[in-house]
């Protein structure tokens, strides 16, 4: 019943949000074309898999679903299991409308000249993500353990950039691994089976894989909050251009998602669970006091933290080309849909909101 409730308050949300965001921008509900003329027919929404928060929720609640069914208008969702730089590609293709991803595939798309603007946050815990694994009865003790050793892990990922920083901590470069581009779905039975010597992953896989105790950590990403960076939403360019309203829209909706999610921090984590398949203690784990970090505002520590990242990838040779940042960066839609909803300046609200969870959990 409790569910129920909560999905029909949000409904309800949805549409005072989408109403007010509407009257202040001055739109009203109408026909979209693309530049051919032809009725826009589907709004592609891209995440790396399992899913990034708000693109699980609204799956759920089928929250974009309902903002632009009266405009004859359908979602697709479309989780990339090839990591984010398979999403990327899609995006600055054409084959995505938006994308949810984390911060390096993001700004390997905007170094390539590719046209997409990142227009807000997907999340931003300020804590690394990606731990390397051995066998529980593997050699291997130290970093400097895996020089000339079989490493799993997709380049082009968060992940990839965690495994480069800790080699570069003992005078050591991806040249002096054996690399292996594998997903989760085969990277963690191949460590099992003793095909790889170490596994660079995010937590849920590794939590996973410590349940079995068949597994060791051998560098835990959550002792490096150093290496945090915000993952992001990116759109394609053309398609901003021709619908900003479309476009403030579906952040209006991912604004009103990500505060359902913690209002309701216990339902969240069983649709986490139930879409995604990752378990409850797990999520629990990751997501403690009931804090998503998923608030969609492009804050001034955002936009350094992923300088500071370019700047990394860049020394590294992870990333190829520059960015303007002015250009590739369009806080307009996302600071639109802030105002519109009484909130104000995006930042702020966010600091403030932040400020009062850590009071709460003291």
């Amino acid at each position: 019943m409790s569910s129920v409730k909560s999905k029909a308050r949000l409904r309800l949300g949805l549409l005072a949000v989408a109403v007010v965001a509407l009257v202040a921008v001055g739109l009203s509900v109408a026909s979209f074309s693309n530049s051919d003329g032809r009725q826009i027919e589907v709004i592609r929404v891209g995440s790396t898999a399992p899913g990034h928060l708000v693109f699980t929720v609204s799956k759920h609640l089928h929250a974009w679903d309902r903002e632009f069914a009266p405009d004859g208008i359908r979602i697709e969702y479309l989780p990339f299991t090839g990591g984010g730089s398979e999403a990327a590609t899609a995006l600055s293709s054409g084959n995505l409308e938006f994308m949810f991803t984390a911060s390096n595939p993001a700004l390997r798309a905007a170094a390539s000249g590719a046209d997409v603007k990142m227009v807000a946050v997907s999340s931003f815990a300020r804590r690394g993500a990606s731990s390397i694994i051995v066998r529980a009865d593997s050699p291997i003790r130290s970093v400097a353990d895996l020089k000339g050793k079989k490493v799993a892990y997709l380049a082009g990922t968060v992940r990839h950039a965690s495994l480069v920083r800790v080699l570069q901590s003992v005078d050591l470069t991806i040249k002096d691994i054996q690399s292996l581009q594998l997903d989760a779905m085969a990277s963690a039975p191949a460590l099992l089976r003793g095909d790889i010597d170490a596994l660079v992953e995010g937590e849920g896989t590794v939590w996973k894989l410590m349940q079995q105790k068949a597994v060791r950590v051998l560098v835990d990403g959550r002792n490096h909050p150093e290496w945090a960076t915000p993952s992001v939403i990116t759109v394609n360019g053309d398609f901003a251009r021709r619908h900003p309203d479309l476009v403030r829209r579906f952040l209006a909706v991912d604004l009103q998602c990500a505060e359902w999610a913690d209002a309701h921090p216990e339902e969240t984590i069983r649709v986490l669970s139930k879409l995604n398949g990752q378990p409850v203690e797990y999520l629990r784990t990751y997501h403690p006091d009931g804090r998503f970090f998923a608030q969609p505002a492009i804050t001034s520590e955002a936009l350094q933290s992923l300088r500071d990242e370019e700047e990394f990838m860049r020394s590294t040779a992870l990333l190829k080309g520059s960015i303007d940042h002015g250009t590739w960066v369009d806080r307009s839609y996302i600071d639109a849909v802030y105002a519109a909803s009484g909130k104000g300046n995006a930042s702020e609200t966010v600091r403030v909101v932040s400020d009062q969870k850590a009071q709460a959990s003291q």
